[in-house]
């Protein structure tokens, strides 16, 4: 009798599935992700061009939709002509702003180029089969005349082209024995060097492993070496499953390469001591938080005869990193390289056109793109004349000015004139797409950092034709030839798009439709791709055009900017070795930054390599291992010999040879002399500008009578100061006590509007108009008035009145209190009485629209507590920070009707009606301008000329001061960056093992449980074996086995419900049993970390493991995907760890024959299309 699977929604249908396991469907997100916001875009009225080469679009209005070193070699002397997952984030980033193109794009500026950085391969090579017959021919003279014959010209010679300059040093380092490392930019040919290191490895009869960090990379890395070598010279290793694993080349991912050296059981056994060459590709993944110990680790462990080809993107520091292999692992030499073999050229996209990003010399913002510039621009004032000529360098409008990069002098611009300016400037998708048309810049690669935006752009795009006929039925025939390859893995909503020459490119595509639109795109069948920011990662898909859509995206802890490198990385996918002379990278105007931000993070400078090593169970267990308990008596001794285990002293020196160790040790040693030497002088210069120091050189070179008038006046001057900066404190003391009952008095009336004023971290001043809600104290039971009660950040610690008078805090007789009030910029902010400019007698009246409706202050309760509560601090001060949070869709409308500060009137402001305060102001003005008489009494004076030199020597000095301190900020900076890899974190595991009786670290004997976790990969080993060796197991039919087991290795998978598609399967109860069973021991082992202060994660989660558990059981691909709360590529992720984790089970110590045959089967049975490993 076949169990059923059932499905139930919100309505009262309920529909049946007949399958072998008693798995049921459900609907457990009805109303928890209600992605409700329609993606709409304003169409241009017309799209015209004068080029010959028309761009015709043709729409159809899309349906609403939701959304210690050798010395370094460098080829710089020489002239020579790389998830995603902002996924919450809705396709409303690409919200309507409507407006016009311009007719066509502005051609007349010049375009101009800034050296770029980042790492990938060359593609600009010869026929595979000649490069085929050149490596054979190469391997046979080596038979008949031995390996002298190969040299860097041998090497060169089988390529059809002329090899680059740091190309030939690296193979002439190679060849010398060295082990190297590599740093150039993307596309410079780095893989050059590594395909030629393995033509002479192979030559010589050897072998060369060459390891990557992504799977995707290594299947691509497979491809490309079997079309060099042929078949049977090259093979794959993956977590899984092997491919000619005894092959010459042998590729793999670096955890792989990390667990061999391990020498654990169920690896590779002796492979290891048979290898000759080892490549890292994509080095710099060594700074990665959650993987980069793994590439500290192969250097630490692997043998010095070994020679290391480290292939890294451009970062700041790799002479660190070559330093570093060298002191370590043997002679290392750095070779570099800082040109593109395409250069690029930087564009910025706003509404109207497409500007150059950087002026004549490369070094600036193009002044056209200031702000000012685009405000003046937009009034219709214009400071060039009618022939495009420059008046002259400086130009002067309206009391404004401009310079360099279009800076103004005159009052700054506020926030919310900041704000609405960048709003206006906001381009349509089609906006950027003409002109990238229009100027002949297709292909490109776009960058969204939304794998719902990427699709809303093809959606929004599917009407609109990219491609001629001829190519169109190129990718109808590609299609359909898919689709009988892979009918499950075909992405029928991309087909639409596709069919036009555009796609999208994510982790929520299945691998097998990533890998297609890949192949499409190389052959240009593909115009635009909308990709995340996974595809800069290594994979091989250049373009001629890489178009960045925001330079910030979402992360768990809100908005975070992207850094210099991470744009470089992308920006390097732009430009076509040996098609395209220059490459473009086009950044794009959005609501939150402009041109301003994007030269900011372009001028920021590569950050170096920062060492991540950390220890690990798995680490811990393979350094101390010896004997084991299961030892049997027939073992060699040869075989005892090497299970004596390192002691706890030979660990520690392995542990301390970590890359951070390496750079604390000298960088830091470097930079603490500097500092120490900043210090010094600092304080000698402090010294010169001291009141004392100025009244002795005053008291030198002026006469008796001209220096006692100025020091007299001075110090009255110095007495009067005082008494005004008193006065100042008593104005804004009075200012504070006047507003809090203003503010009070409001909690129940009207919204009344009021003005928040401060100054951001570069003292330019704003100021931000505001409808106020209310104290947050008086918002009982809401999200922010927990938070704000709870969270230390907002802690107000006030000083009282008993504080002394010359303490530089203000003084209050009042506890200062948090507000909430949303600006016209639809931020909310967060503040005390300290940050209230005014408030104004008007504002929104607190009275329903309509008979029965909810009154205007509680819809923006409401509004207010449907949000994140992710504020950010913009400023800081005694009694009180101001904190700002983005708005929602739903405030918009409410922040429009805020008016600006300049039409709210000086008469409404409420302060006027107090006298105290008025008397507070009168006061402080009068002081004031007793201080400005004195000044002007002392610029009289008989000897103030040469006064005056003294004072402008000492500000001379002032500014120097400030440069130190800022010189010293940044060293301090780096320190902190550099900290050094703790012994005390191997000690604090080992611990942890001691006491599961895993692993005696007094005598090295190592328990079954420690054999089995040593053995197994994963991110918490230990809880990994402590599960696997659990009898509750053995009774678990293979398609439950999976399920629980996936409930181990879940961990950032995410459910993305979204219009109908709302279903995931449930797991059996079965299933549930033995995961609630299992979390009894997560908190056994969380206990034990938790004394002993590891935080190393012990996850099980069963949301997935029915999806699991129904794909086990034999379910197709179309039925597993059937209205699924799930991405395809998530799915087939989670599916592939634990395929992954069950292949292992069969190889580990000690594991239960019975659980070993069914995780066997259950391995076979899920390795199938669309997610097989090796599927094309």
């Amino acid at each position: 009798m076949n169990n059923t699977f059932s499905t139930a929604s919100h309505s009262s249908t309920t529909t049946r599935f007949s399958f072998p396991s008693s798995l049921f469907k459900r609907f457990p997100y009805p109303h928890q992700f209600p992605f409700t916001q329609t993606l709409a875009f304003s169409f241009p009225k017309s799209l015209r061009t004068s080029s010959p080469n028309r761009f015709r679009i043709s729409f159809k209005q899309p349906p609403a939709s939701d959304f210690s070193a050798e010395p370094q070699l460098s080829d710089a002397e020489e002239d020579y002509d790389y998830d995603d997952d902002d996924d919450d984030v809705a396709a409303d980033e690409y919200d309507d702003i409507s407006g016009e193109l311009s007719e066509e794009p502005d051609q007349s500026d010049q375009e101009i180029e800034i050296p770029m950085v980042e790492d990938e391969d060359e593609s600009s090579t010869p026929t595979e089969e000649s490069k085929w017959q050149r490596v054979e021919k190469l391997r046979n003279e080596v038979k008949e005349f031995g390996d002298e014959v190969i040299d860097v010209n041998e090497l060169a010679s089988i390529y059809d082209f002329r090899i680059d300059k740091f190309q030939r040093l690296a193979i002439q380092a190679f060849l010398r024995g060295s082990s190297m490392v590599v740093s150039a930019p993307t596309s410079s040919g780095k893989t050059l060097i590594a395909e030629a290191a393995a033509v002479a490895t192979v030559a010589r009869g050897r072998r060369l492993f060459y390891t990557t960090p992504l799977k995707a990379l290594s299947n691509q890395k497979f491809r490309e070496f079997r079309q060099t070598f042929g078949d049977s010279y090259v093979g794959l290793l993956t977590g899984d499953s092997a491919v000619n694993k005894d092959a010459q080349v042998l590729i793999m991912t670096t955890e792989i390469l990390r667990n061999m050296l391990y020498q654990s059981v169920g690896t590779s056994g002796d492979g290891l001591f048979h290898v000759d060459v080892i490549v890292l590709d994509e080095v710099h993944y060594l700074s990665d938080i959650s993987r980069g110990t793994v590439w500290e680790e192969i250097v630490i462990y692997c043998p010095k005869k070994v020679q290391l080809i480290c292939l890294s993107a451009t970062v700041a520091n790799p002479d660190e990193l070559a330093g570093w292999i060298g002191q370590i692992h043997g002679k290392t030499e750095l070779v570099t390289s800082s040109k593109r073999p395409v250069p690029l050229t930087w564009h910025f996209s706003t509404k109207t056109s497409l500007l150059p990003l950087l002026d004549k010399s490369g070094s600036h913002m193009n002044r056209k793109l200031s702000l000012n510039y685009l405000q003046l621009n937009a009034s219709g004032i214009k400071s060039y004349k009618d022939d495009g000529r420059r008046r002259n360098s400086r130009k002067r409008v309206n009391g404004m000015s401009f310079d360099g990069v279009g800076d103004m002098s005159g009052q700054s611009l506020s926030k919310n004139d900041i704000n609405m300016i960048r709003r206006s400037q906001v381009p349509q998708i089609t906006d950027t797409l003409w002109h990238l048309k229009a100027r002949d810049m297709l292909p490109a690669i776009w960058f969204i950092f939304s794998r719902k935006g990427c699709d809303a752009a093809v959606q929004y795009l599917e009407d609109c034709k990219l491609l001629d006929e001829c190519e169109m039925g190129e990718v109808e025939l590609a299609l359909k030839r898919f689709r009988i390859q892979y009918p499950d893995a075909v992405r029928e909503t991309a087909v639409k798009g596709l069919r036009q020459g555009v796609a999208a490119h994510h982790a929520g595509c299945l691998p097998l439709w990533k890998s297609f639109i890949e192949e499409l795109f190389q052959r240009g069948l593909v115009k635009v791709v909308f990709a995340t920011e996974t595809l800069a990662a290594g994979i091989n898909m250049p373009a001629r055009t890489s178009v960045i859509a925001s330079l910030t995206k979402r992360s768990d802890s809100g908005r975070v900017q992207l850094s210099a490198n991470e744009l470089l990385q992308m920006a390097g996918r732009a430009g076509r070795r040996g098609t395209d002379e220059r490459g473009h990278v086009v950044l794009v105007q959005t609501p939150y930054e402009g041109a301003e931000e994007c030269c900011k993070v372009l001028f920021a400078g590569l950050e170096p390599l920062v060492s991540q090593f950390k220890a690990s169970y798995g680490m811990v267990l393979n350094l101390l291992a010896g004997a084991k308990v299961t030892r049997s008596s027939n073992e060699s001794e040869d075989m005892k010999a090497n299970q004596t285990g390192r002691t706890l002293e030979e660990a520690r020196k392995l542990v301390e040879q970590s890359f951070g160790n390496y750079v604390s040790s000298s960088v830091m040693a470097a930079a603490k002399e500097e500092l120490t030497k900043i210090k010094k002088e600092i304080e000698m210069l402090t010294s010169e500008v001291s009141d004392d120091a100025i009244d002795k050189k005053s008291r030198k070179l002026l006469s008796e009578a001209a220096y006692k008038e100025i020091a007299d006046l001075q110090e009255e001057l110095r007495a009067q100061k005082r008494l005004r900066t008193e006065l100042r404190k008593r104005l804004e003391s009075q200012k504070i006590s006047s507003l809090k009952p203003l503010l009070e008095e409001s909690e129940n009336g009207r919204l009344p509007f009021l003005c928040l004023q401060y100054k951001d971290s570069d003292g330019v001043q704003h100021s931000v108009p505001a409808v106020y809600l209310g104290k947050v104290d008086s918002l009982s039971g809401s999200k922010l008035e927990k938070m704000v009660s709870s969270d230390d950040s907002f802690a107000l610690d006030v000083p009282r009145e008993e504080t002394s008078s010359s303490d530089s805090q203000m003084n209050l007789d009042f506890e200062p209190s948090y507000y909430v009030a949303l600006g016209s910029d639809n931020s909310w902010y967060l503040f005390t009485e300290k940050w209230v400019k005014t408030v104004y007698k008007t504002g929104f009246p607190n009275v329903a629209l309509a008979l029965g409706d909810v009154l205007p202050r509680e819809i923006m309760r409401m509004l207010l507590d449907k949000s994140e509560m992710k504020w950010d601090k913009l400023a800081d001060s005694e009694i009180g920070a101001l904190w700002c949070m983005e708005g929602s869709l739903e405030t918009w409308s409410w922040s429009l009707n805020v008016p600006v500060v300049n039409s709210l009137s000086e008469n409404d402001e409420l302060l006027h009606t107090s006298e105290a305060y008025h008397g507070a102001v009168e006061s402080y003005k009068d002081q004031r301008n007793k201080v400005s008489r004195l000044k002007k009494k002392i610029s009289r004076t008989e000897g103030f000329r040469e006064y005056k030199k003294i004072i402008d020597m000492a500000k001379f000095t002032v500014e120097k001061i400030k440069r130190l301190k800022a010189r010293s900020r940044r060293l301090i900076n780096r320190i902190e960056q550099i900290e050094p890899s703790g012994w005390k974190e191997f000690l604090q595991i080992s611990n942890v093992i001691h006491e599961t009786r895993a692993l005696d670290i007094n005598t090295h004997v190592i328990f079954p449980l420690g054999e089995t976790a040593a053995a197994i990969r994963g991110e918490n080993e230990l809880w990994l074996a402590m599960v696997l060796r659990n009898k509750v197991l053995l009774d678990l039919k293979p398609a439950q086995l999976a399920a629980v087991l996936a409930s181990l290795v879940s961990e950032g998978i995410k459910v993305r419900p979204w219009k109908n598609n709302s279903y995931m399967y449930e797991p059996s109860t079965t299933v549930i049993n033995v995961i609630n069973f299992l979390d009894g021991q997560r908190s056994f082992l969380l206990e034990f970390q938790e004394k002993h202060g590891v935080n190393i994660s012990c996850y099980l989660d069963s949301q997935f493991s029915g999806m699991v558990e129904a794909w086990a059981s034999g379910l197709t691909w179309r039925e597993m995907m059937m209205d699924c709360a799930m991405d395809e590529g998530d799915l087939a992720r989670l599916l592939r760890r634990t395929i992954d984790i069950l292949a292992q089970v069969p190889k580990l110590p000690d594991i239960d024959p019975i659980l070993q045959r069914n995780a066997k089967a259950a391995s076979d049975v899920m390795d199938r299309p669309p997610i097989s490993e090796l599927a094309g």
